[in-house]
């Protein structure tokens, strides 16, 4: 779980997006810090017990920093008002099938995963890997506790059109539309300072392994 005073923060933060106010409140903002990168550790711990590859990972390897790179965006706010975590094999920066943990109000929380626009040659084994062994991926994806978790993969980031190689006919062919291979599901602010916290999160992550570990196996 989350402390209250960490949920505090992020409430305001998000009403002073500002350096001034981040800087006259640094303190607060290390303690937030901490508290999610025990949590992280937690998660870590846990889960390595099911996810071997996870379990060496550092917290510094997996959370992802609060300032904000404004450079190319129109929004100027300094600071995320998340907290954001990429357990990934081999840390956050290592662009691989993993997991994701993000801590936001608003009933914004999201714990998912899977593989953000791989490029191109990855994307292409991953497509390769549905269509040649659809049935073991279709077996994943429609599991009942995959569904009842997830209900199933994200597909905003979809090709309106098949991709060159592939018919429209084709069995598997909403999943080959797919440019990324993501899924997740939303917590709500409650259940961040619940004592439950860390069990859904090990549990959300361990339904999700076995997707984790098709789009590995199409990548190696």
């Amino acid at each position: 779980m989350l402390q209250p005073s960490t949920i505090t923060f992020l409430r305001q933060l998000k009403r002073h997006n500002q350096k001034p106010w981040f800087d006259a409140n640094k303190g607060k903002y290390l303690d937030a810090k901490a508290d999610f990168e025990n949590l992280i550790q937690q998660i870590i711990t846990e889960f390595g017990k099911i996810d071997p590859d996870i379990s060496t990972l550092q917290v510094k390897d997996c959370v992802f920093r609060i300032y904000r790179d404004t450079r190319f965006s129109k929004n100027k706010t300094p600071y995320k008002t998340h907290f954001a975590a990429g357990i990934n094999k081999g840390g956050k920066r290592v662009h691989v099938p993993g997991y994701y943990f993000h801590a936001e109000l608003d009933d914004y929380t999201y714990c998912g995963g899977g593989i953000w626009r791989p490029d191109t040659p990855e994307l292409k084994k991953i497509r390769q890997e549905i269509d040649y062994n659809y049935q073991d991926f279709s077996s994943i994806i429609k599991d009942k506790k995959f569904v009842k978790v997830f209900g199933d993969l994200d597909d905003e980031d979809a090709l309106s059109r098949a991709p060159q190689g592939y018919e429209e006919d084709n069995p598997a062919i909403k999943y080959l539309k797919m440019r990324s291979f993501i899924t997740g599901v939303s917590f709500s602010d409650e259940e961040l300072t619940s004592k439950g916290l860390l069990k859904k999160i090990v549990h959300t992550f361990t339904v999700m392994k076995p997707f984790i570990n098709f789009l590995s196996r199409a990548l190696e």
